[in-house]
This record gives structure tokens, sequence and C-alpha cells, in this order.
């Protein structure tokens, strides 16, 4: 995978693809170029659908607070006749999966937009130039906290879909538009679609890419535990660590720093042994990301919670990863006396960081072969006539789950990292653009293509 996919072609290769695209059964049909010209003559409307999305509140944490905005998405969908499903994963916070049947779905592709409502939090003491929830135009950008991750990716392909609906355009395959909670606390509203059943041949992940195609690596948090059975006066510390003390115990804090240490070993483990293209060596990592231990002053420490953090690569799987740290904690801990009668205990994941502390991300790969991904990248290279990048994210999405589910998935959605996240978080209106009419071919000329032929 990676950009070496066009290595072989270079630019006369892609030349002869675009003109390829713009006649008979190619993207650039007459109704399409239109409706790509109408979404740059009207990006005015596009902004403003952008500007309303901020301005609904639903920073996670506290998370709680999308019921308002997730209700305008579902009302916009049904005014362009998607059936609507929206059902409360947590109270205020429900999910929407509209569905606009096709009219030949059982001979078409059909794909989900997928993308999430929450954006990150917003501290008061942050510099913000004005109310992060007010959003403003200046010199060429969005800003507002959201517009580039990723309420941009929702907005540009809601206008899409109504360009599509406007001019009557009815795709013979299905289109699902999924509007998700939580993915900002690992509450992944994304999972609770997919055990709800929805499927589609294909999903297209609108998070922020800046107009990359991407896979990406996965995340898995875990609680590493060590606790006696008993408990110890302050003042028994003498008798634990020095000659003819005579008591067997010991502090689960000092023992943890032997878990850290192990965990660190391994580490370093992965990065000389592993590796995966387009993430540097050592991208993954295990972070001792929160430690609580103790009673108080007067006791040795019986008890003591390490919170780690682990980045693993798109070729490994969250069960694999946390059967190799348990694996090696566990040797670490035979060779330790102490440990060998108070093992460490494990206990991975969660469904919320928020409800109980613990969240995963799983990896996938894009597979450039795929007929889908093909496709997106030849609409990507006949709306901005240059070859597309297919790379890998450095961070993580809810992408993972709908793979996980046996769905082929991309990331592809505009802002970049570097705004996504930050103090007057921005996003340029020629990329949103841009990325909205690749959205509207790619959608077009995928729900357009019989299930039994290859492009």
């Amino acid at each position: 995978m990676g950009s070496g996919f066009f290595m072989d072609s270079g630019e006369r290769g892609w030349n002869e693809r675009v003109r390829h695209l713009r006649k008979g059964r190619s993207v650039m049909s007459k109704t399409l170029d239109v409706l790509l010209h109408e979404a740059e003559q009207r990006q005015e409307e596009l902004i403003d659908l952008l500007k309303k999305l901020i301005s609904f509140q639903t920073p996670a944490p506290p998370a709680r607070n999308t019921k308002e905005a997730q209700t305008f998405i579902a009302e916009f969908l049904r005014k362009l006749d998607f059936s609507v499903d929206m059902w409360e994963v947590y109270p205020n916070d429900p999910n929407v999966v509209g569905k606009r049947k096709g009219a030949s779905p059982e001979n078409y592709q059909s794909l989900i937009i997928n993308g999430h409502i929450d954006v990150a939090e917003v501290h008061e003491d942050e510099e913000w130039e004005a109310d992060p929830f007010q959003p403003a135009v200046r010199n060429g950008h969005v800003i507002g906290r959201g517009a580039a991750d990723m309420k941009g990716g929702l907005a540009g392909a809601l206008f899409a879909l109504q360009l599509l609906h406007e001019a009557g355009v009815l795709l013979p395959g299905d289109v699902l538009f999924q509007s998700v909670i939580g993915e900002e606390v690992g509450e992944a509203g994304t999972l609770e679609c997919c055990r709800k059943g929805y499927t589609a041949d294909f999903a297209v992940v609108v998070d922020t890419s800046d107009l990359h195609i991407q896979g990406q690596g996965g995340v898995i948090t875990g609680w590493i535990t060590l606790k006696s059975s008993q408990t110890y006066h302050d003042a028994t510390r003498r008798k634990m660590i020095h000659a003819g003390g005579k008591l067997f115990g010991a502090s689960a804090i000092e023992k943890m720093m032997k878990i850290i240490e192990g965990l660190q070993e391994l580490e370093r483990h992965w990065a000389v042994t592993k590796s995966y293209p387009g993430f540097l060596p050592g991208t993954n990592t295990i972070n001792p990301a929160v430690i609580e231990g103790g009673r108080h002053a007067a006791f040795i420490a019986d008890e003591c919670r390490l919170w780690i953090t682990v980045h693993y690569y798109p070729d490994e799987t969250y069960e694999q990863v946390a059967k190799e740290v348990e694996e090696h904690i566990q040797s670490i801990a035979k060779g330790d006396i102490w440990m060998r009668h108070n093992p460490p205990t494990f206990e991975w994941g969660g469904a919320s960081m928020i409800e109980d502390k613990g969240e995963i991300f799983p990896s996938f790969e894009v597979d450039a072969g795929h007929e889908a991904v093909k496709t997106l990248m030849q609409s990507h290279a006949a709306v901005l006539n240059k070859p597309p990048v297919v790379d890998v994210s450095p961070t993580v999405t809810d992408g993972g789950w709908l793979a996980d589910a046996g769905i082929p998935t991309v990331i592809y959605g505009p802002g970049d990292l570097e705004n996504a996240h930050s103090v007057n978080e921005k996003l340029a209106i020629k990329q949103l653009v841009d990325y909205t009419k690749v959205i509207l071919a790619f959608i077009h000329q995928w729900c357009h293509q019989p299930k039994h032929e290859s492009l």
C-alpha cells in the first residue's frame, strides 16, 4: 500500500486515467459535471452548513450533548428521502443512521459514509480569538471547534448528497449516512451501528486526513493491577526491606516500577523487530499514562494500578498486542518473589473513556487494489487533476470498527491534524469544496457500479 501504488504509473499514466474518466462511463458524466460546477458555485451554502454544525456545542468530554445536532442531521437526511434510525447510545447522545435505498440495490454497490458529531473538548483558559462555537470565516478559512475534526467532513458529504437529490439522481446502489457519537472519548458509536447490523460493500470515514486516502494503526488501553491480600502499617516497612525483619511484604507501588521497566523493554523490542510502511520506526509505543496506588501515608501501598496506552500497526490486532504485553509482564512477575505470590492482573479496552476509563480503536489496512479504492483514487484524480496520496493516518478513527465488521474501509476527509483539537481550529474553504466535489463524484460513481463488474 502507500503512495508506491502510483510510482509505476507516473504522470503520463495518471493523465491517461483522467482522460478515460472523462469519456463514456467515467465519473465525469454530463450530470455530474453540472453537479460539480454547482458545488463550486454554491459554496456559500456549504460554508453555512458547516457553520451550522459547528454552532452545535458537542464537545466530548463532557459529552451527553449531541441530541440537538443529531436531530438536525436526521431532519436534513429525511428531506433527502433517507429513512432515518435514531437511537440513544448514552443519555442525550443518540446515533443517527440514514439510508437512501437504491433503485437496484441487489445489483449495484452500496456505500457507508461515516463521521462523528462530537468534537474535542474546550478548556475555559484556552485563548480563542472568539467563541469556538460561533464560527467565523476569515482569510479563506472557517474557524471554530470541529471545523477540521470533523464537521467539515460531515458538512461536505451532506451537501454532496443534497446536490444529488436536488438533481433528481436516484442512485442504483444504497447509500447509508452514519453520524455517530463518542469518537473523541472512545465510545464507539460506530461499533453500535455495526452491532445493529448496518453494513455495505464499502465505507468511507470522512474524518481528518488532508484528502489523503488512509488506513490506520490501532490503539488499546489497559489497566495493570498489583494487589496484596494483606495490608500493613507503614511502621513495618523496616521489617520488609532489611535483613532479619522476617516480614514477607512489599509496596505495590515499588513493584509496579519493575512492570514499567518491563514495558519499556518490550517497547524497545517492538521498535527493533516491527515496522510498517508509512510509520516511523518505534511508532508502536506503550505509554504508562496514569498511575494510581496506595491508601494514605500510614499504609504500605497494598495496591497499585497502571493505565497504559498501546499503539500498534495496521497489520496487527488489539487481541494480539494485548497478549504480547501480558505474556511479557507475566514472565517478569515470575522472576520476582513477591509478584509470584501477588501476580499482576490485566483489564483491556472498554466502551468509554468517560464511563469506564478504557477504549479500543482497531487498526485496518487500505487495499489499493479494491475496486472502491480505485474508484476513489480516480475520482480524486479526475476532480483535482492530480493523483491522491494513499498512506496511513498517524492517529486513529472509528474506521477500525467498520473494517473489523468485514467492511472494506478508508479514511478520506478534509482538514489536517495540525488544526484538529487546536485553539482557533480552522479548515480551508478551498479544501472543503475540493473534498465535497470528490466525495460527490465518488458516491455517484461507486453506487452506479454493478456488483459483478470491475473497472
